[in-house]
């Protein structure tokens, strides 16, 4: 089984390096990897003391900000290396002020890991949610140095829990702990002898109440709402942009926020022909003034999303049509019924929300329309959907300290 994964990370290797001629993506995997251990013998002095965090990429980052930045005002003389495993997480927060080194995680194998930990020498590692590298965990153990793992959330299709998957269930047992979201996940790793495990929540629910307490100003944005109706549609997909597009035509009178995932000129170029029957305006191309006389605003940006939530009535959360959805939270923190597409099952506070009516699944556009025009025509319902959303956050605020108590 080892020599199965290990081959099969070879292949994966070999098919980013393929990609790499054309895909910027797989490029910058390769590229950021290249020479990396020469850096890091070049720019992490011995001797320090350094606490190892790594997430896989942007989504995972944000999850483990909140215990990142609560560690380093525990523990000031502790320097902070953070990896990422994915050019997304890597190449945005490349230059975050909280870690002291950031850079890309080598490739899982026997050999990396091994010199990656000579060279770092870390005091404890901390991965955050999904990352369960075989021969990383391995040499952590040999080491003796304290893993943990937090905001896990475990589903009984994990390979964990299949007949075949004794080599990893094996290596869950090197986790000093195990900070899991909820007690389903709990219940799973007991079933298979874990018991390491400390039920702490989501940590994402302490970094949007961060984020709400901290928002920005976004003058542009503002004058485009003013009083108006507002849906912000946030990480948005093209198949997302099609029903929006015609939910927009059809009530000219509601303002529309578009916020895609994704940023290039070319996507961006296709939202605005998409809305092209309405007025519409780019957040990095107008003013407030001419703002204030558009119907759809494009956020052609990163990085100020979660602000933005602030200034709607509705949020409409991209991916649902798709593998799956994006953030909710950032958006249930300010207190906004939220739409999403279909596909929100392994998401559980995406299933909460829905449970609570504080957020509403939509199968197409009849169906999204129906929900949008009840929301903003029942302003009992849009009341009492708002009022959800906010106490749903609220209820789940403190996993930060939770996991800080627990890291040893």
């Amino acid at each position: 089984m080892i020599l199965l994964y290990s081959a099969l990370l070879r292949i994966y290797y070999l098919l980013i390096l393929i990609a790499s001629v054309s895909n910027v993506k797989a490029k910058q995997w390769i590229r950021g990897r290249r020479g990396l251990f020469k850096r890091l013998q070049e720019q992490i002095p011995s001797g320090e003391e350094i606490v190892w965090f790594h997430c896989a990429s942007l989504g995972e980052f944000e999850q483990g900000r909140p215990v990142i930045e609560a560690y380093r005002t525990q523990h000031p003389t502790h320097k902070i290396l953070l990896t990422f495993f994915s050019p997304s997480g890597y190449e945005i927060r490349k230059n975050y002020q909280g870690a002291d080194y950031i850079y890309y995680l080598p490739l899982d194998t026997y050999r990396n890991a091994k010199r990656f930990l000579q060279i770092v020498q870390p005091k404890a590692a901390i991965f955050v949610k999904y990352e369960f590298w075989y021969h990383y965990l391995q040499a952590l153990h040999q080491n003796g140095i304290p893993t943990y793992v937090i905001s896990a959330i475990f589903r009984p299709k994990q390979i964990f829990f299949r007949w075949y998957g004794g080599m990893f269930r094996r290596v869950l047992r090197n986790y000093r702990q195990l900070f899991v979201q909820n007690q389903q996940s709990s219940d799973l790793l007991r079933s298979i002898g874990v018991t390491n495990v400390t039920i702490s929540g989501d940590t994402r629910f302490d970094r949007v109440a961060d984020i709400a307490s901290n928002v920005k100003s976004l003058p542009i944005v503002e004058a485009f709402v003013a009083t108006d109706f507002a849906i912000i549609a946030g990480s948005t997909w093209p198949s997302d942009e099609d029903i929006l597009a015609e939910y927009a035509a059809a009530n000219p009178s509601i303002k529309m926020v578009v916020a895609p995932h994704e940023i290039g000129e070319g996507h961006i170029q296709e939202i605005l022909a998409k809305f092209s029957a309405l007025k519409v305006v780019r957040y990095t191309q107008t003013s407030p003034a001419d703002a204030a006389c558009a119907q759809v605003l494009v956020i052609d940006t990163i990085g100020i999303l979660s602000s933005v939530y602030r200034y709607g009535k509705i949020a409409y959360i991209g991916g649902g049509f798709g593998v799956g959805i994006h953030n909710t939270l950032e958006a249930a923190t300010f207190g906004l019924p939220i739409v999403i597409g279909p596909n929100y099952q392994k998401f559980q506070e995406a299933k909460d929300l829905v449970d609570l009516k504080a957020a509403f699944s939509v199968a197409d556009f009849a169906h999204l329309s129906d929900i949008l025009n009840l929301l903003v025509k029942d302003s009992v319902m849009l009341e009492q959907s708002s009022s959800a959303s906010r106490e749903y956050v609220k209820l789940h605020i403190g996993a930060t300290q939770a996991i800080l108590r627990g890291l040893a």
